[in-house]
C-alpha cells in the first residue's frame, strides 16, 4: 500500500496517509477541515543489494554480437540478417 501526501489549501498544513489504491483520496484537513490536494511525488528508487545482479545475469558474453555493424557467425563483413545467416 502506498503513502500518499496531501496539502490543505486553506491552512498550508501537510501530511501523509498510508491507504490503499482502492480508497478515495482525503477531502477534508485534520486540523483546518480545509480542502486538501493530494500531491504528486517522485516515488521510490529500485534498490538492488546483494551479489549477482549485474555481474552474473547482464553482463556482455564473449560471442559477438550479430547486427549490421559488426561481423558475426564467422563472417568477416557485417550482417544484414538477425539471426546471421550463411
Amino acid at each position: 500500500m502506498p503513502t500518499y501526501e496531501y496539502k490543505c489549501q486553506d491552512c498550508g498544513y501537510k501530511f501523509e496517509k498510508f491507504q490503499s489504491m482502492k480508497n478515495k483520496p482525503i477531502t477534508k484537513c485534520p486540523k483546518c477541515d480545509g480542502t486538501v490536494q493530494r500531491l504528486i511525488s517522485g516515488g521510490a528508487g529500485l534498490i538492488f543489494k546483494g551479489s549477482g545482479f549485474y555481474a552474473t545475469d547482464y553482463t556482455k558474453s564473449n560471442a559477438p554480437a550479430c547486427g549490421r555493424d559488426t561481423p558475426c557467425c564467422g563472417r568477416d563483413t557485417p550482417c544484414d540478417n538477425k539471426p546471421c545467416e550463411s
